[in-house]
């Protein structure tokens, strides 16, 4: 009768140990799902942030950052938009010089006076910030930067950026 006793605690014994497996193997599979579902989130972020930007049509740039193309303006290469979570428009086109100011003013009539002294960088004539926090209507950017070249032959070389922050 003992040998019959020790085969049924043996029964037991291996029952119990299938439970605790079986129990303690669930949280283990759990944690490493969890872990491969961040390692996936980690890489394709990561992919996302090193895009490299995207050519859009200059009209759609400027109407991001409440503009317009103005008449008699020439586009300079391809207008771009880049981010993620931040969106950023940017683009350059030739207008005549006489014109930028009224554009400027026609455009962001907030936003004051452009400057002319504290613009960035060397080739800068003329710039403007521009918060469009109370812009009327409203736009999806959430600030704009113009930065005016002034060329030969009576021309301006406007660069045009409008993101969101």
């Amino acid at each position: 009768m003992s040998g019959t006793q020790g085969g049924a605690g043996a029964a037991r014994s291996r029952t119990k140990w299938w439970i605790v497996a079986a129990i303690t193997a669930v949280p283990a599979l759990l944690l490493a799902g969890f872990v491969a579902m961040v390692a996936v989130w980690v890489v394709s972020d990561d992919e996302l942030s090193r895009s490299g930007p995207e050519k859009v049509p200059c009209a759609d740039a400027l109407r991001f950052g409440g503009a317009a193309l103005p008449d008699g303006a020439q586009a300079v290469g391809t207008c771009e938009v880049q981010g993620f979570q931040d969106i950023h428009y940017s683009g350059a086109f030739r207008i005549p010089r006489a014109d930028v100011r009224d554009w400027l003013t026609s455009t962001y009539p907030e936003a004051g006076a452009p400057e002319t002294q504290f613009c960035a960088g060397s080739d800068v004539d003329l710039c403007l910030d521009v918060d469009l926090a109370g812009h009327e209507p409203p736009v999806d950017a959430h600030a704009v930067r113009v930065d005016v070249e002034y060329e030969d032959g009576g021309t301006a070389l406007v660069r045009f950026a409008a993101f969101t922050l």
